[in-house]
């Protein structure tokens, strides 16, 4: 289903979002369709925005990008934090932009807590509490566990969604239940993205495959210099404790580095946990109804033919 502005006669413009789980070549499909539908790309990938995180990420490198312009990659640095509200607020400003050009953004990535900021907005919400925050830090770095034990107690719904090392969306939740003695805003007061003609693609590879193929590319990050990317941070004096060091890869990298584990269990334990983390993907998107699927990967001849069908008609809807 495209999703249409609200309010008739209005005009809509085409907006593509390539969705699936990890490695099933979302980028790939993305820049074929770019180049040939005049496409600009949206990082949707909460990883990818953070500068030097780039071979655990799977970032796209330059030279494959193929002249297509590229967004919101590379733009905070490792001890940054960054919200689904601050990701919708800058890639929507983005995607204006790219419109107005009368070229077709799409949004690429597998963070489907942004995608969906992105596309039906967040309850308002308190601006950040700068004392607050310090008193929350102060109390998790006495007591490591204390922020998700005491969001729990206070907002058990929403502590049973954020994973209890996850410091980051713990104390942000905390610190909106403390402001608002209330654990979230109603969804009503949400603000949805209007004017633009939405095609939503979602890739859905052969579950065995993408399993294997996921396995050969962690193998791949190791030997093509992970280790070497994350010494090179940590020297460039990135704390071991900033946000995308607990990103996969990245901390099984940082322990084997700390000697807490041999590489060949670091290599295993990152398999494992990218595999879990797909299906933990799929299961996220396929509650979307709107979502157009495609089976195979995007690097697939006839999952790319399919997709350009799904552009073209969408095109011509909005027309």
């Amino acid at each position: 289903m495209v999703s249409e502005e609200q309010g008739a006669g209005l005009p809509t413009k085409p907006l593509i979002v390539v969705a699936g789980p990890t490695g099933s070549g979302k980028s790939a499909l993305a820049i074929e369709l770019a180049r040939e539908f005049h496409g600009e790309i949206v990082n949707c990938d909460s990883l990818q925005l953070y500068r030097g995180f780039d071979i655990g990420t799977a970032k796209t490198p330059l030279a494959e990008r193929h002249e297509t312009p590229h967004h919101l990659f590379d733009v905070l640095d490792p001890q940054e934090g960054y919200s689904a509200g601050e990701y919708s607020r800058a890639a929507r400003e983005i995607v204006h932009e790219i419109a107005s050009r009368a070229h077709v953004p799409i949004v690429v990535g597998g963070t489907g807590f942004y995608l969906r900021a992105f596309l039906e907005g967040l309850p308002s919400l308190p601006g950040r509490d700068k004392i607050l925050r310090e008193r929350l830090a102060a109390k998790e770095a006495r007591k490591p566990g204390i922020l998700h034990r005491l969001l729990t107690r206070l907002a058990p719904t929403a502590s049973e969604k954020i994973h209890a090392r996850d410091v980051q969306k713990t104390m942000r939740a905390l610190e909106v239940r403390l402001t608002t003695h209330a654990a979230a805003p109603p969804r009503e007061t949400a603000d949805p993205l209007q004017g633009y003609a939405v095609l939503k693609i979602g890739l859905h590879p052969d579950r065995a495959e993408l399993c294997a193929r996921l396995d050969r590319r962690v193998v791949a990050m190791f030997r093509s210099g992970l280790l070497q990317e994350v010494q090179d941070l940590l020297a460039r004096g990135v704390s071991p404790e900033a946000k995308p060091f607990e990103s996969l890869g990245y901390k099984q990298a940082l322990a084997h580095l700390r000697g807490a584990c041999t590489l060949a269990q670091a290599i295993e334990s990152t398999q494992i946990e990218t595999r879990q983390y797909a299906k933990r993907q799929l299961t996220w998107f396929r509650r979307d109804t709107d979502m157009h699927w495609i089976s195979g990967f995007g690097d697939d001849a006839a999952a790319l033919e399919r997709a350009r069908e799904l552009v073209r008609e969408t095109l011509k809807r909005g027309s």
